[in-house]
């Protein structure tokens, strides 16, 4: 079997990992926490690792971050959660969890954010609100907000939907409920369902409007990001536009964000496997961050996603052409440029065509193939998976949405392949990721396509990218 561990993707050495956690950045180091089991690739015995860079590029595994007390509110896991700067004291609000009961606690660091001392007061709210029949109460965004903290909770509230409450406190330890700061019954005009409860908040400003992203869960169904825009008055958010934020659903999941110095609101969500749970046990490893993001807000209101300037410096040999015809059914237009570890961006021009795009992982034979596609006629972004696997147990389905700014026939893609891990962004607008499992050595070829007429490339540019 190929190996389908990423190269430059960050991931810890062995085991579990799933939501980033604690994003912060300190002293000019960033700092990423994330869920972590450090005895199994399986969920359970929830910790929080801990990894920093430099960079945004290059990461270093530090120690355990928190691990759950045997006795305390936080025995049964050290769930997700989020970090402040408090006046110089790096600060983690985390959800812990002991006997099914899901409660906000608090730990701070006095030697750079290297080990944590548990607050001995946690948890610091002891029990929901009242009077709500909720579904969940985990997951924290924190922000100032006239001299006071505010704090937005995960949670659904029976009958409603998915819910963040609000919360505020003058000391990041006691906390006084305000209500609910938006919830599913206000967000009716989504095309999508927004589920019995919202997971990992994260809340920020962006321009002229605020951004609420909430993972939406219900139990037994798919889950996915959404991300509202909208205005934020009176301590209650009011969605004016939501939409997924990644078209590859459950693939890119809890994201968290944060400010960095530069003014950037930076991005990292949950890669999740497409593989049985037998095939990561075996493995050794389960889950991947993704690469970093930057969210803007465009002049005509549009949440606007691009991958980092940094990465960059991961470029090795480069393949660049420019104005190159693509035929429906012809193929071999970059056959000397297979490979694992690639970036590619490539400008494409509709022409005639329904479709056209880019063939990753193919063998010479096509019994393996995945394939990135503009669909101009539907208007979307699709990731067709379907061949992309001789397994016939790792999830193959297709995957994709709608992708605006199709009107003036042209498409910018910009995407990364890391063994497994795929992840494209058009337009700046519409982002998916996706996971593959080739099987033979030889599924590494990479070409473009078209069909239903010609197409155009009209420049391109593919990577080789070094490991991290």
């Amino acid at each position: 079997m190929n190996n389908h561990r990423p190269a430059y993707h960050f991931l810890p050495p062995s085991n579990w990992m799933n939501d980033p956690n604690g994003l912060i950045q300190w002293e000019g180091q960033y700092h990423l926490f994330y869920q972590y089991n450090p005895y199994a690739a399986v969920p359970g015995n929830i910790h929080w690792g801990h990894a920093v860079s430099a960079d945004l590029v290059h990461w270093a595994d530090l120690s355990i971050a928190l691990s759950p007390t045997p006795g305390s509110v936080d025995a049964g896991g050290c769930w997700s959660g989020c970090a402040v700067d408090d006046g110089g004291l790096p600060t983690l609000i985390y959800t812990g969890f002991r006997d099914g009961v899901q409660c906000p606690c608090l730990a701070t660091s006095q030697d750079g954010l290297l080990t944590w001392e548990k607050y001995p007061g946690n948890p610091i709210i002891p029990n929901p609100p009242e009077g709500l029949e909720l579904v969940g109460f985990r997951d924290h965004t924190v922000w100032r907000e006239d001299g006071a903290w505010m704090m937005g909770i995960g949670s659904g509230i029976a009958g409603v939907g998915g819910a963040v409450l609000l919360y505020r406190s003058g000391d990041l330890r006691r906390w006084e409920y305000l209500g609910p700061l938006c919830t599913g019954a206000q967000t009716q005009d989504s095309r999508e369902p927004t589920g019995a409860m919202w997971e990992c908040p994260s809340f920020f400003a962006l321009g002229d409007r605020h951004v609420l992203i909430v993972s939406v869960w219900t139990e037994g169904i798919t889950g996915y990001t959404a991300a509202m825009t909208g205005t934020y008055q009176d301590r209650r958010f009011n969605p004016m536009k939501i939409d997924k934020l990644d078209y590859g659903n459950h693939y890119f999941y809890a994201p968290q964000t944060m400010l960095d110095d530069r003014g950037r609101r930076l991005m990292w969500g949950w890669i999740q496997e497409g593989r049985p749970v037998t095939a990561q046990v075996a493995a050794g490893w389960s889950g991947v961050m993704s690469l970093p993001r930057e969210l803007r807000l465009s002049e005509d209101g549009e949440l606007e996603v691009s991958f980092v300037p940094e990465l960059a410096v991961l470029r090795g040999d480069n393949v660049h052409i420019e104005d190159l015809d693509i035929i429906p059914g012809m193929e071999g237009y970059l056959s000397n440029a297979g490979g694992e570890t690639l970036e590619i961006q490539v400008d494409l021009l509709r022409g005639a065509a329904a479709q056209s795009g880019l063939v990753l992982r193919r063998h010479p034979s096509g019994e393996e193939v995945t394939r990135v596609v503009v669909n101009w006629q539907a208007e979307r972004l699709e990731l067709i998976r379907r061949h992309s696997s001789l397994d016939p147990d790792v999830d193959r389905t297709d995957l994709g949405g709608p992708l605006p700014g199709l009107g003036g026939g042209m498409a910018h893609l910009h995407l990364y392949l890391d063994h497994s891990v795929v992840e494209v962004i058009a337009n700046d607008r519409s982002a998916l990721t996706g996971r593959v499992y080739p099987t033979l050595p030889q599924s590494i070829g990479i070409d473009c396509f078209a069909v239903g007429g010609p197409a155009r490339v009209k420049t391109l540019d593919l990577w080789q990218l070094k490991s991290i």
